[in-house]
This record gives structure tokens, sequence and C-alpha cells, in this order.
């Protein structure tokens, strides 16, 4: 069974882009739109989807949940939020921030400009900017909609209106370049976002993954339940051989065998393959382990030092 998981954990580890582009296609499956120049109404808006998508993307097979959540959050009067809220709390269980790494076309996006060939830097310095997505999360995709609310008692989409660039990408850009009227009513909250949007694609070619790491409130969201979801990754101290080669091939700057379930693990798989004694595998269940790799071994070589003591003071007697 164990040889089994490892063999399932690489599988999704090797097939990871393959999962990404299926995912982004059942999210926006609505593609003919794109050249009708109009948005999907049907029944499936009624229905979040687990990544970050834009709602106004003319193939959006679904609702934005962080979109939806901002809408109505504000108003006693709608029950959505509260479906949007246990929704997520539910993926945040079964999957956390898997969804990030695997089910997100926007973090799919960031994953294919990284691999723009070009000089990469690294974001271990940049550490304290992880915090800043919790901030964006609690501000304004749960305070400013609350509080500041219009005349039927919803809230204003802060998040989505003033910062999201995936509303450009898949929504803006593409029903403006189909729509002369729309087109002409873009002002400058579109310029806005733009600029924000090109700063994203730039600094995805060279850091992975910056919008996740520092910005997206979804991920900040699955980031907080990533310590109770039923989706991990276990790592065996039996077969561990401490050579550094999965916190090295880490993009998310974590060292899976202190902190398997880190708030900034996206759970992608690079750390299974890139492991030579099958240490590591995904795990799904309730009895995820918690005591990590390094305190184990601390404890051994206490026991083993301990024993070592025993033996010199038996011999010198």
């Amino acid at each position: 069974m164990d040889k089994r998981k490892k063999n399932v954990s690489k599988l999704l580890s090797r097939f990871r882009t393959c999962i990404q582009a299926g995912a982004t296609l059942l999210t926006n499956i609505h593609l003919p739109n794109f050249f009708k120049g109009g948005i999907y109404q049907g029944n499936g808006k009624a229905v979040c989807v687990p990544g970050l998508n834009c709602y106004s993307c003319p193939a959006a097979s679904g609702a934005c949940p962080i979109g939806s959540f901002q809408a109505v959050v504000g108003s006693s009067k709608f029950n959505f939020s509260y479906y949007v809220t246990g929704f997520l709390i539910l993926l945040g269980v079964l999957l956390g921030r898997f969804i990030c790494g695997f089910l997100c076309p926007f973090g799919w996006l960031q994953d294919l400009l990284n691999k723009i060939p070009c000089k990469k830097l690294s974001t271990k310095k940049l550490k304290p900017l992880t915090y800043l997505k919790y901030i964006i999360l609690l501000v304004t995709v749960i305070l400013l909609p609350v509080l500041v609310v219009n005349d039927v008692g919803m809230g204003d989409p802060f998040f989505c209106k003033y910062i999201c660039p995936q509303g450009v990408l898949e929504g803006a850009i593409p029903l403006s370049a189909i729509d002369e009227g729309i087109r002409s009513a873009l002002g400058n909250k579109f310029i806005q976002k733009l600029i924000i949007l090109i700063i994203v694609v730039v600094l995805s070619v060279v850091f992975y993954r910056p919008f996740c790491k520092w910005i997206c409130p979804l991920g900040a969201f699955y980031a907080l339940m990533n310590k109770v979801s039923l989706l991990g990754i276990k790592v065996d101290e039996h077969k561990c051989v401490s050579c550094g080669k999965c916190a090295r091939a880490c993009k998310m700057d974590v060292d899976v065998i202190k902190t398997p379930n880190s708030t900034e693990c996206i759970r992608c798989g690079k750390c299974i393959t890139a492991c030579p004694t099958d240490a590591l595998s995904f795990h799904y269940g309730f009895g995820m382990p918690e005591k990590n790799l390094c305190n184990t071994v601390k404890e051994n070589n206490k026991t083993d030092m301990k024993t070592n003591n025993k033996k010199n003071i038996t011999t010198e007697e």
C-alpha cells in the first residue's frame, strides 16, 4: 500500500501540468464565448469554482469564490456568503493549497511564465512579503465589503475592482476586443489593473509565483487550512538521508522535512520527484504526522549519545 501511494504521488507530480491544463479548461469550458463577446450566465454561475477565475471571463463555467464572497458578505439579506464560506472551508479541509498547485488557472499561468528562459531570482529573502496576502484577505475581501455597502446592502468587491489582475486578463481584455461599447467605456480603473497585470506577468518570469506568494487572498485562505487539510505530504524518516534535495527543488521556499504542512506549500510535488530515496509522498486522511523529521533525528542522536556514554562508562569501569 505504501509503495502504491508513492507511485500515485509521483504520477500526480509528473502529470501536474496536464492536470492544470484540464482544470483550467473545465473552469473555462465555454470557449466559443470568446468570439461572441458574451458572458455565460447559466445555472453554472451559481456554483463557485475552486481556483481564482474571473466571473466576467466569457468562457467561465462558474463563479469566483472571492468575488462572490465580497459581493454579499456585507448584507444579512443573502445566504450566499454562508454558502461560499462553507464551500471554501470544505475545499480547504479536503485539499488545502493543493488547489493552488493543481487546480488554479492563474497559478498555471504563472508556472508557464516562469518557464520563459531567463535568469531566475530567489524569493527566500523576501519572505516577509508572504504575510501581505493575509492583510489583503482581511482588508479588501472581508472588512471593506462589510463596512462599505450600497443602498441595497451589497458590499463593493474591492479586491476584484482595484487589485485582481485576473479580471483584466480574462474579462476586460477579451470582452473589449470584441465589443466596441465596452472598449469605449474603459477608464482609469482598467489602466490601473492593467498595470498591475503587467507587473505580475513580468515578476512571474523572474520570480516563481509572486502573485500566489504575496497577493492572492484565495491562496491566503487555503494556506490557513493547510495545517488541518486531509491532503498533506508525509515524510518517511527511515528513508530520508537528509540530502537537502527536496528543499532545493522547492520553488515556494519550503523545507518540507522541517515543515511538511507549511502554509506556503502548494503540494506541487517537486520535492517528491526530487527525493532520491522515495522518502516523500502525498498522504490523504486523518493522522497526518505532525512530528517533523528534524526532531526525530535529534531525539535519535540524543539516544545514541546516551547509549554510547553508558558503554564508555562501563568500559572504563
